[in-house]
């Protein structure tokens, strides 16, 4: 998940979110959460939290998470960051800037992305569960992995 802006935009996480994270093995979340309870929520909650702040979290948030993230996964270098910029010329930025890395998430924009540059990164937004902006539905990501890759990505779609 990403730009979940609690509780600027809504008051918590959509109950279909709250359930993902509840059956996750890792969560990931990729910046811009606004407040710490939900920080402290998800610590609580998930049984392995990957997190980072984005451009709208302030020194509370800042204080407690990186600005990148990156974990190994049963083999599957992940790395999280907040922003990469514009769309234009996304991929081959993040495959320099993240060449050790076999997955890159990350937010910012809200618009849901699922591209693979050409060195074999593969780039995922979750969009914003609880600010959609000007897309069509809230939206979050769940994936599997499966031997040291991913399988399985699903985009949930909330409400609509």
């Amino acid at each position: 998940m990403a730009d979940t802006h609690v509780p600027k935009r809504a008051r918590d996480l959509p109950a279909p979110l709250w359930d993902a994270v509840d059956r996750a093995d890792v969560v990931v979340h990729a910046g811009d959460w606004a407040d710490v309870p939900l920080l402290d929520a998800l610590e609580q909650r998930a049984k392995r939290l990957i997190a980072l702040y984005g451009n709208n979290d302030g020194p509370a948030l800042r204080a407690r998470l990186p600005e990148t993230a990156r974990a190994e996964l049963a083999g599957l270098r992940v790395a999280v960051i907040h922003e990469t910029g514009p769309a234009a010329g996304r991929e081959r930025r993040c495959a320099t800037l993240f060449a050790d890395s076999d997955v890159l998430f990350f937010g910012h924009s809200h618009i849901p992305w699922d591209t693979t540059a050409p060195s074999g990164l593969r780039l995922l937004n979750p969009g914003s569960p609880t600010d959609r902006r000007r897309q069509p539905y809230a939206t979050f990501l769940t994936a599997e992995i499966k031997d040291g890759g991913l399988s399985a990505v699903e985009l949930h779609r909330i409400g609509g």
